[in-house]
């Protein structure tokens, strides 16, 4: 056993059993750079998890690096609250200039806990005080966060079940492709919200990720968003997208949904907002759905300025042109490709590929056990990769946008390896 693993004991003996993570890569990580991690022997790992999606540029990336060293060096503020700081102010600029104003979005912005569920708790409740209803639709497979309203809307029971109390005013509906490719989804819907037996009542507001990431690396088309935005459009009913861990670029576009067309009415924002790693969450607004009234919706670290100094290095060097968007494109469907390429390879598997972009998976519905192993095999050869799905079948590749096609080419490498590894071949 390395070093690394066997100071895994002080967390075995004081950390909670609820870590997960640390069991599925069991060593003592130390350093990072770009797409690599080093442990604490000095062994380094290439990096296919970017922290769940919070670090689509990287580890350590030094853009952000410097300006954060820069902002400490002079004394900036740090703890804000949600009073005014000149740090919240550009972040704010440069969000609007960036991203708002180049999609035609007027949204307002509102800053809520460092969490993705505490942005989507804030996008929930003020959509219920907007419409004054109370049932959210929601869909399978979903992931929202773990604090309760959001877990509310989650769909997966192993989350669902840790809850303790009932989980209400949710409606469950079955997402794009649930019930397979040829089966409208939406049709269920637009029934059920047109028949008064249907037993759904008129819901405050419809929340959907454009492609599901912890539910299995599921995608909505383009159609079926625009029928939905339409749907909801026509009967009052407010349309969240959440964006926490298919925005920021992750599947080429700044926010997953644009490639629909739609505008949503409410959005919420985490994981990679902040470039570096640093907590923050924000929830965008339509003007006419910002009902709140001052102090309504609080957190104590809702101005983390260190994120709003990082977030807006990051907006200013990679979202002030196509560039990044061009090469997420190109690394995406180098990526399908080569999965597309290893699913013809093993076709008593089912392999299944699918994603967007640099948010991509390989599902195997044949032996869900199929992606964990891979997952830990991957790990022994120096990657990390996890899973996703109910099931854990899929698994999930999540790179670093910034990754390089030689470092892309060798993680996959790997995952073949690993593949043949466990197979026995």
């Amino acid at each position: 056993m390395s070093g690394a693993a066997a100071a895994l004991d002080v967390f075995d003996r004081r950390e909670s059993e609820v870590r997960g993570y640390i069991r599925a890569f069991p060593t003592v990580f130390d350093r990072a750079v770009g797409s690599t991690l080093v442990d604490a022997d000095g062994r380094e790992y290439l990096d296919f998890f970017a922290g769940a999606g919070v670090l689509n540029y990287g580890h350590n990336n030094p853009a952000f690096t410097r300006a954060l060293i820069e902002y400490l060096e002079r004394d900036g503020i740090i703890h804000g609250l949600d009073m005014a700081t000149s740090a919240k102010k550009a972040f704010i600029e440069a969000f609007e200039r960036l991203v708002l104003e180049p999609r035609g979005l007027d949204h307002k912005l509102q800053f809520t806990g460092p969490t993705g569920a505490n942005a989507v708790e804030a996008a929930l409740k003020v959509a219920r005080q907007a419409t004054g209803r109370s049932t959210v639709v929601a869909f399978t497979n979903a992931f929202h966060g773990l604090s309760m309203g959001a877990l509310a809307a989650t769909g997966n029971s192993h989350y669902r079940g840790a809850a303790g109390v009932g989980l209400d005013d949710i409606a469950r509906l079955p997402y794009d492709g649930y019930l397979g490719p040829d089966v409208d989804t939406l049709d269920l819907f637009e029934k059920m919200l047109d028949d008064p037996g249907s037993g759904l009542d008129l819901p405050a507001a419809v929340i959907v990720e454009a492609v599901q990431g912890e539910g299995g690396i599921n995608v909505a088309s383009a159609p079926w968003l625009r029928r939905l935005r339409a749907i909801t459009e026509a009967r009052g009913i407010l349309l969240i997208l959440d964006e926490i861990q298919a925005g920021i670029g992750r599947t080429g576009t700044f926010f997953a949904f644009e490639h629909a067309g739609i505008v949503p009415d409410i959005v919420t924002v985490s994981k990679s907002i902040s470039g570096s790693g640093l907590p923050m969450s924000l929830v965008l607004l339509r003007p006419d759905v910002d009902v709140w009234k001052p102090g309504a919706h609080t957190g104590t670290f809702r101005g983390n300025n260190l994120a709003f100094v990082s977030a807006r290095v990051a907006l200013e060097t990679y979202w002030a042109d196509g560039a990044l968007t061009d090469d997420v494109a190109a690394k995406g469907e180098l990526l399908r490709g080569e999965l597309e390429r290893i699913a013809d390879e093993y076709p008593e598997l089912g392999f299944v590929v699918r994603g967007r972009g640099l948010m991509m998976g390989i599902a195997c519905d044949a032996d869900p056990t199929l992606a964990g192993r891979i997952s830990k095999a991957s790990f022994e050869r120096g990657l990390v990769i996890e899973t996703s799905g109910a099931f854990d079948e899929v698994l999930k590749f999540l790179p670093a946008l910034t990754i390089t096609e030689d470092e892309l080419r060798r993680g996959l490498t790997i995952v073949r390896e690993s593949l043949a590894a466990v197979l026995g071949r």
